[in-house]
Formats: C-alpha cells, structure tokens, sequence
C-alpha cells in the first residue's frame, strides 16, 4: 500500500472536500451491506490509501481520513475542532495566579445541530431496549426532512459532514482579527503563515500523518486560491518542499463562483489580477502537478447540461468539483493484480508520481493541467451511443481554449460505473473497447493517453444537494423521457452515477498561463507599472517579482517553445 496525505487550505477547499469525504464514507457502508450492489463489495480499491486506523484512550477502534485541514476559526459550525469522535470538555477551572479578585467566564452557546447531524448522533448512540430491541428514544428523523434541511441551510461545510476526524486533522487560524472580506491577498496570507507560529503548528500536524505512513505516495494539496489561503499554503509548500523532497505533491488551485465577482474599483480589480498571477506562480513552484478548477458561472457552463446548479451556494458548486476529484484518485488506489491475472472490478492503476510522469512526458518539471469531466457520463449502448464518451466532456479549469487540437497532449482518463447492455455496469474491456473506437473516429488524438477504469461508480450520499436533471436515472442513466414532477433531483432519487475525468496536459491552458504573465508584466514589472507597490506591501522585492514572472514564462514556454514572451522586457 502507498499512503496518500490529503491537505485543504480554505473555506471553498473544505466544501470540496467534505464532499470528497462523503463519498469515501458512502463507499465503505456500501460494501459492509448485505444490502447494496455486488459492484460497492467488490470495488477493487484500497481505502486504506486514504485512511488511518487508530484507537481512542477509551480503546475504540477508529478509521479517520489522512487529512490535515485549515479554515478561519469559526469555520467548524457545530463541530468541536477535536473532531467529532475524539471531543473532550475542556478544563472548567477557574484559577488565576495573578489574579486575586472575582472571575467571571463569559461563553457563547454552541451551535446546533441541525437535522443531519442530529440524525448521524442518534445512529451513533443507539441503545438497545430491554427486550433486545434498538431503544425509540428519540424520534425518528425522516430522510426527506434532512435533505430539505440541508438544501435551505447549509452554512459550513461540517453542515454536511459524514465523516469522523482525527483530533489532528482540523486546524482553526484563531487571533486573525479580520473577517473572511479583508482575508483576500496573497500578502495576508503570506504574513499569517510566519505569525504566531501557526505555520509550525500546521507543519506538526503534516509530520504526525506522514511519519506513520510506510510508503508514502504523494500529497493531494486543494486550496482556496482566490484569497489569503493561496499565501498561506505557498509557504506551507515551501516547508513541505525542504522537508519532504521526494514527495510529489497533487496541487487542485479551486475557486467558486463567488469569487469571480468584479467590482468598480480600479485598485481592487488591480490587486486582484496581481494576486491570480502571484499565487499561480508561487503554487506551481513548489507542485509537481498543479490544476486550475473552477468556473465563473458553473450553471451557465456546459457542465450544466444535464445538472442544476446554484452558482451562489457553495455546496452545489463544490458537488461537483469533489465528484471529479473523487472520480481523477481512483487510480492511486486501485489493487494491483497478480502478475498474470486482470481484475474484472478495476484496471489502471497509476501511483501519483506514474500520473506525474505521464503528463510531464519524461520533459517537464512542474506541469500544468486542466481538468475535464463527464458528469454523468452516457452508457455505451442504445440511443445514447451517438453520444461518444469524448464527446461528453467539458472543462472545469477556466480561460482554456477550447476544441483545442494539441498533437503533443498527454492525458490521464478515468471512467468508472459506466452502463453498458441491460442497464448493468459494462465490464472493463468493454469500456475500453469503447474509448479505443471513440479514439479512432476522432479527428485528432493526444500524444499518449492512460485509461483507468473500474466498475465501482460514483456513489450518492443522503447529504448531496440536488442537483441532477430530470433527464437522469436512479443509477444515472440518461433517462428518454425526462420526468416531469420536479426540474431536479437529489439523493432520495438518484442513487449512483457513471463518471469519467481527465487530467488533459495540453496547450489548451496557454490562454490561462499567458493572461497571468501578461498582468504580472503590465502591472508589476515594466518600467513605472502601477502594481508594483502593491507587491512591495505583500513583502516582494524587485528581483522575486521578476523571479514570478521567471516562473510563468517557463511555464507558457515549455508548451509554447516559440513563444515571444519575455518576463524581464520592459
């Protein structure tokens, strides 16, 4: 087994991930249930990747997540920073030694759970009747009543979390004195890694993941990058850089909707594109593999086409950016079959740095990918064959070209849970058999393309908003005749859908890279550009701002080998 460390850096990140974590908890109930489809028994994937087991001091037995993340204090909603299953009351005493007079505390009430949450304590804390039965304590809270709970209030992402922490895993940046508004540059987050010692705080965190693994593979790093979180987590990759030298890090830069906003004023809107190319450029310094996701307007995308998305909540639009996140690591953990046996479940497996070296084709140093997705992806018979598996996709990296035809593209695929004949999953070869024929009628084709696949789809968990059409099926299938009742449809109705997600490294990102460079030359390096104190108050000298530019220059060269753009012209 080779242990990957999961790290998230933001509001937006957490959001992700709680939904990433969703998915993982759902897949290790399916396939303890006597109940739920063969194909969740028999998934031919490692959780243990992704997880840790433990004990508590009371001897439980725990199966947490590998998972350092970090937020605003107050970030946790209900939710004790100790975790869920490790929290303790915190010491009442109160003495004083230098003080002699009368001591009043003043305490805030905790917030509540709401129905979801109330749901998962009364599973937890069932007991058993005297006649053997599980005691009816407590009113039983119906499964539509949590999914209309969670569609008008979810607030923080522990709104929705199904998942046990480790005591470790949450770290809260306590005694900011700012709200999350003035938290928006590159140089606060920067400052607030160095203050207080809490970037040597979060570095224990890391260290105690990473030296219990055996083998380690690799980091999976999602960061808010539309804020002081993209500092934050610069300096924190600096640290992990000269520590963890031979570990790969994954790097997903995400932003919602939200943070597209413009606004009115001049400087603001020039701090803000001084920012996008300052924290591109310090992310991909210290990443192997880095991935621009998100989208201005996710309900106007073409990623809409069969989905129901509310732009301005942040727990529809990170649905969808954790199902592709979910969907890009299967093959990090899929078993390995013997040497002359080929699992019918999954096939594929790639290790994060074998994905790295895919993409960089044996000639790049730290690369740039954009990310695509089919969400759901189309069976491969009946009406909807028309509807080619690379026809489907659609980009969720913004500013990329599209319909771009790149001779030299590599790109890791990965398809899993697709219907074939029978409305059942379409055993692996089939898959394949589809993609290679896809890839020959098409027009134009990458330089080299890996393909994983697996059986498994991607499960549905009760807290997943709706956000499906009325054109998808119970097990995703694209249905003939939309129903009609409702526009959209939740976890009470769609219970698993087919995936397929591609890491596409290709000049498709030139428009992305170039638009940074430009802004960062314009700005902050010509000759009386009018950014370039806005940059010496984030704390960058002369020579690192021309070291930024450096960085995305090599990074627009090395696709576009012939390109005139200079980060040092004036």
């Amino acid at each position: 087994m080779k242990e990957i460390v999961t790290i998230q850096f933001g509001s937006y990140a957490n959001f992700i991930g709680s939904h990433f974590w969703n998915f993982q908890d759902e897949l290790h109930g399916l396939a303890d249930s006597f109940e739920s489809d063969e194909v969740f028994k028999n998934h031919s994937l490692n959780t243990d990747v992704l997880y840790r087991s433990g004990e508590t001091q009371q001897g439980l037995l725990t199966y947490t997540p590998r998972l350092v993340s970090v937020d605003f204090q107050g970030s946790l909603g209900s939710m004790s920073s100790c975790g869920n299953m490790y929290s303790e009351k915190p010491s009442q005493s109160s003495d004083v030694l230098t003080w002699a007079g009368k001591v009043t505390t003043q305490a805030s009430e905790p917030l509540k759970r709401n129905l979801f949450l109330q749901s998962l304590y009364v599973e937890e804390n069932k007991v058993d009747g005297p006649d053997g039965r599980e005691s009816d304590s407590h009113n039983e809270i119906q499964d539509k009543d949590i999914v209309e709970c969670l569609e008008n209030g979810v607030q923080y992402w522990t709104d929705f979390s199904k998942v046990q922490f480790h005591p470790q895993s949450l770290y809260q940046l306590s005694g900011l004195w700012m709200d999350a508004q003035e938290f928006d540059n590159y140089g606060i987050g920067r400052d607030t890694f160095h203050n207080h010692q809490r970037g040597e705080e979060i570095n224990e965190r890391l260290r105690f993941f990473i030296e219990e693994c055996d083998h380690i593979q690799g980091i999976q790093f999602i960061v808010d990058d539309s804020g002081g979180f993209s500092g934050l987590a610069a300096e924190f990759l600096q640290n992990i850089a000269d520590d963890y030298s031979n570990v790969p890090v994954l790097l997903y830069t995400v932003r919602s909707p939200g943070s597209f906003i413009n606004t009115k004023s001049q400087k603001r809107n020039i701090s803000q594109s001084l920012h996008n190319a300052v924290s591109f450029s310090r992310l991909a310094s210290f990443s192997k593999l880095i991935v621009p996701i998100g989208l201005s307007s996710l309900s106007t995308s073409k990623a809409s086409r069969r989905l129901c998305i509310k732009d301005e909540q942040p727990y529809y639009t990170s649905a969808v950016y954790a199902s592709a996140l979910h969907s890009l690591s299967l093959p990090f953990r899929m078993e390995q079959p013997g040497p002359t046996a080929e699992s019918i479940y999954a096939s594929g497996a790639l290790n994060m740095y074998e994905v790295i070296h895919v993409l960089a084709d044996q000639a790049r140093q730290n690369i740039v990918s954009t990310l695509d997705v089919s969400m759901p992806a189309p069976s491969l018979t009946g009406n909807q064959v028309q509807w080619s598996l690379l026809d489907n996709f659609v980009s969720l990296t913004l500013e990329v070209e599209q319909d771009n035809e790149d001779m030299h593209a590599m790109e890791c695929m990965t398809i899993h849970g697709v219907l074939g004949s029978g409305s059942r999953r379409a055993p692996v070869y089939e898959v394949k058999r589809a993609v290679q024929d896809a890839y020959e009628k098409a027009i134009s084709r990458p330089k080299f393309s890996h393909l994983s696949v697996a059986c498994c789809p991607l499960p549905i968990p009760l807290p997943f908003p709706a956000i499906f059409g009325n054109s998808v099926g119970q097990h995703g299938e694209l249905l003939e005749t939309p129903i009609t009742e409702t526009p959209s449809r939740g976890s009470l109705d769609v219970h698993s859908i087919p995936m397929a997600s591609r890491l596409r490294s290709s000049t498709a990102i030139l428009p992305f890279l170039e638009s940074r460079l430009e802004n960062l030359r314009k700005l902050a390096i010509q000759r009386g550009a009018i950014g370039a104190q806005v940059l010496e108050s984030w704390g960058f000298g002369r020579d690192e701002v021309e070291d930024l530019g450096e960085t995305l220059s090599k990074l627009v060269n090395t696709l576009k080998p012939y390109s005139d753009i200079s980060s040092d012209s004036d």
